[in-house]
């Protein structure tokens, strides 16, 4: 393969197309923020939550692929440097939630503050002024990552000593990948969990360092099947690529399921006042459908169905299930975030549509945008042979 091998697919009009919506979903949300302020916020910090944890997951499997190897992840390498190409978009996404913190932060209001004594002791972390430059040190961890792990792989294309770029990308990804999982577990804190402040988990950022991953490893399998039909994807992505990519995929679901279920167990076991609100919040009355949804399919349908290797060897097949899995990753942020606003009372806004639309739309098209910019293929990654890629099998 050479860098000016053209992308299987033309990619201008699926562009195009996700452009458009996005426009259209954003303009959507401009009415309903004109309607109803506080549902707008509530549904937008909705669907910024999902697309960000895409990218953002990208950067944790990029860094977990230059750590380990393996085809698994050369095949999917470039589709995961697209991702974290995002997270600069996503910063600049993140600004209508900080116009919108009155609407969803109840410590950001002085009166709520002045009246709660926990509010008053959560204070010197939990105040605007803090908030904003948290927000500004997670951003810069997250866009600094992606900067050095695309400049770096960017230069193993071209270099003629490949490994010491090699190098540079495995010392990046040891210490990134806990540098991000803080960022990640901090900002899932501060931007969710504050939603309601008398509530609090220490299992809380794992389910979303977590989530993340899954997101974002559903997704680029997703789009790397889709992309395999003609060269160069062609050519690497074979039988046992699928496979090994399906077993972590599995890997992925089970680790959700048990840090989901590990949070319900301690709290459940607890028995505390101060926790156990934010469980019944969410299985009182129609809520519970959401948890009785994702048990059966978020984990127990694809648990059995990535147990059979016909489907895990199969990319019409193995595709069906990531897509399934990503659709449940929505449902389940939607299950984590909405009840804060809603109470005990399942309520679907069409601005919970509009919203991951709209801000779905531009990450789609950004992300479509930045494909072309690199080979599909890693030219001189450490598994290529003889400046060879890998052929699929």
């Amino acid at each position: 393969m050479t860098p000016a091998e053209p992308l299987p697919i033309d990619i201008g009009r699926y562009r195009t197309y996700a452009a458009i919506g996005g426009v259209a979903g954003l303009a959507a949300c401009v009415l309903g923020w004109l309607l109803d302020p506080g549902q707008f916020f509530h549904s937008y910090l909705f669907g910024f939550m999902f697309w960000f944890g895409i990218g953002s997951g990208c950067l944790a499997v990029l860094m977990l692929h230059h750590m380990v190897g393996g085809e698994w992840g050369f095949v999917i390498r470039r589709l995961l440097e697209t991702g974290t190409r995002t997270v600069p978009l996503m910063a600049l996404l993140f600004i209508p939630i900080l116009f919108g913190i009155p609407h969803l932060y109840e410590w950001s209001h002085p009166e709520a503050v002045a009246n709660d004594h926990l509010l008053q002791e959560k204070q010197a972390w939990l105040n605007v002024p803090f908030f904003i430059v948290r927000v500004v040190i997670y951003f810069a961890i997250w866009i600094g990552l992606a900067f050095l792990l695309n400049r770096f792989s960017g230069q193993q294309d071209v270099s003629e000593n490949p490994a010491l770029p090699t190098r540079r990308l495995r010392n990046i990804s040891g210490p990134g990948i806990i540098l991000w999982g803080l960022a990640v577990t901090f900002a899932s804190i501060d931007w969710v969990m504050s939603m309601e402040p008398h509530w609090f988990s220490t299992m809380y950022g794992a389910l979303y360092v977590v989530g993340q991953s899954l997101s974002a490893f559903a997704f680029t399998i997703t789009v790397v099947i889709l992309l395999s039909t003609r060269p160069p994807l062609s050519r690497v992505l074979g039988v046992s690529q699928l496979h090994d990519l399906g077993n972590l995929l599995f890997a992925f679901v089970m680790l959700w399921a048990y840090v989901s279920f590990s949070q319900f167990l301690i709290i459940w076991s607890g028995n505390i006042t101060e926790e156990i609100p934010w469980y019944l919040r969410r299985t009182s009355g129609g809520w519970v459908l959401l948890p009785i949804l994702l048990i059966a399919f978020h984990f127990t349908v694809p648990f059995f169905v990535l147990l059979m290797r016909d489907v895990k060897r199969r990319a019409n097949r193995l595709v069906w299930i990531a897509v399934w899995i990503v659709l449940m990753r929505l449902v389940d942020l939607f299950w984590l975030i909405e009840p804060a606003y809603h109470g005990r009372t399942l309520f679907v806004h069409w601005l919970d549509l509009a919203a991951p639309i709209g801000i779905g739309g531009l990450w789609i098209a950004w992300f479509l945008w930045q494909l072309p910019a690199r080979p599909l293929v890693p030219l001189q990654a450490p598994q290529m042979v003889n400046g060879e890629t890998p052929h699929a099998h």
